[in-house]
């Protein structure tokens, strides 16, 4: 096969993050209505991002997030976003590059993507039988929060097409 010149595969993924970004200005300018609501995972030690400690010991892979009813200051930048969410009724802010996202997932219109590409935007040379592409989160759906709602961490198989 002849080298691409091109990286196609590189320009999709700028693309769909592209749509994630677009996704959370709107969210930020306009809220989130009906059932809208966002998963999004991404590579806790990748450049760029920074979270508490103590949530990079508890996820030293992936983590995801959910914006749904209680996030605060979300602001969008070209490269990254930054939100602060409540953990154990606790606020903390998180930063997170376009880069650093393995997934995004709003299950109330059963809209998902996965990325394919690396933090560092490498093709992945992993398992590819593994479609989750590496660890998931201690426990799925485990609950990072009190037992109002106020963030859950999640596995996005429940969104993955099964083969």
């Amino acid at each position: 096969m002849a080298d691409d010149l091109f990286r196609y595969d590189l320009m999709v993924e700028t693309a769909l993050r592209g749509v994630v970004r677009d996704a959370l200005r709107r969210a930020a300018e306009r809220g989130l209505p009906g059932n809208h609501h966002f998963y999004i995972t991404f590579k806790t030690r990748a450049p760029g991002v920074h979270i508490p400690e103590y949530l990079v010991e508890r996820y030293p892979d992936e983590m995801t997030i959910v914006l749904q009813f209680q996030f605060w200051d979300l602001e969008i930048l070209e490269d990254q976003f930054s939100v602060t969410l409540s953990f154990n009724d606790v606020r903390e802010p998180l930063t997170i590059p376009f880069e650093a996202l393995t997934g995004f997932a709003d299950p109330s219109v059963q809209f998902g993507l996965q990325f394919q590409q690396t933090a560092n935007g490498d093709t992945p040379t992993g398992d590819d039988d593994d479609p989750d592409g590496g660890e998931t989160p201690d426990g799925d759906g485990e609950t990072t929060d009190d037992a109002n709602g106020t963030g859950e961490v999640v596995s996005l198989d429940q969104f993955r097409k099964k083969k």
